[in-house]
């Protein structure tokens, strides 16, 4: 199930597409000009399409606008405490070769709970993520989550990891079987806002009483008609897609 994942994911890349049409084009020398043309053309449609920002930020707001954002300085004393899904840091070879702490674009999923933390040295702090990647080439990123808030000056001998998960699903299980971990409390879920819907349905359908903490917004309630590029427009699309796949997959497995 793990390895079909990471193929979907590889599948849903936009620039899987185009250099699958690419190949196409290159086959259709062998036959005919005209289509090899045309596929060319379609190729160069698709790139200036999925560069256009309006359009990859209308498929990620849905996504998160889900639950609504929370202010940083909202209180939290009703709470047990935080459970802070994995996603943030860079991946475990970069983390392995460097004596910094490594983080990657989702970064407030880190630096959120750190704020959380200082408002209130009370809450508890459980981190969940092990190594998703097919092969684990490095620390879990438990581990690498670990040496960011060590920097950050969080008590981590005191914080609760979970460093088997390799997925949202499993993040929900395996942080439940932690001892003294009573699910039943109240607590906040601080992920990704893109990611957050799929998370909340997999940890309600499994019995926790999660609120929802999300942070790393990538779109705003409108954006500008000239917006344009390629570059973060592409990666809107990735994780948008990886998302609608994952909750559909998810559904149809009664993950959530």
């Amino acid at each position: 199930m793990h390895f079909a994942a990471k193929l979907l994911d590889f599948a849903l890349q936009p620039l899987v597409w185009v250099l699958f049409l690419m190949f196409c084009a290159w086959i259709g020398t062998y036959w005919s000009l005209q289509t090899t043309r045309r596929i060319l053309a379609g190729t160069l449609m698709l790139l200036l399409t999925l560069g256009w920002q309006p359009l990859s930020e209308a498929l990620m707001r849905p996504l998160e606008t889900q639950y609504p954002e929370l202010h940083p300085e909202a209180s939290t004393d009703s709470f047990a405490g935080v459970i802070i899904l994995g996603g943030a840091t860079s991946a475990a070879y970069l983390a392995g070769a460097h004596a910094q702490p490594l983080i990657n674009d989702a970064s407030e999923r880190m630096t959120a709970a750190v704020a959380l933390y200082r408002l209130n040295p009370k809450l508890r702090i459980i981190f969940t993520g092990g190594e998703g990647g097919l092969i684990a080439s490095g620390p879990s990123e438990a581990a690498r989550a670990r040496r960011f808030f060590s920097t950050m000056g969080l008590p981590v001998e005191t914080m609760i990891w979970e460093d088997k998960s390799r997925n949202t699903f499993e993040n929900a299980a395996l942080t439940a079987q932690i001892p003294g971990i009573n699910k039943q409390r109240p607590w906040l879920l601080l992920t990704s806002a893109w990611h957050m819907p799929r998370a909340m349905g997999v940890f309600l359908a499994q019995g926790w009483n999660v609120s929802a903490y999300p942070v790393d917004f990538r779109t705003a309630s409108t954006t500008p008609w000239t917006a344009y590029s390629l570059l973060e427009s592409i990666g809107l699309w990735q994780l948008a897609l990886h998302e609608y796949a994952g909750i559909a997959s998810y559904r149809l497995l009664g993950r959530m």
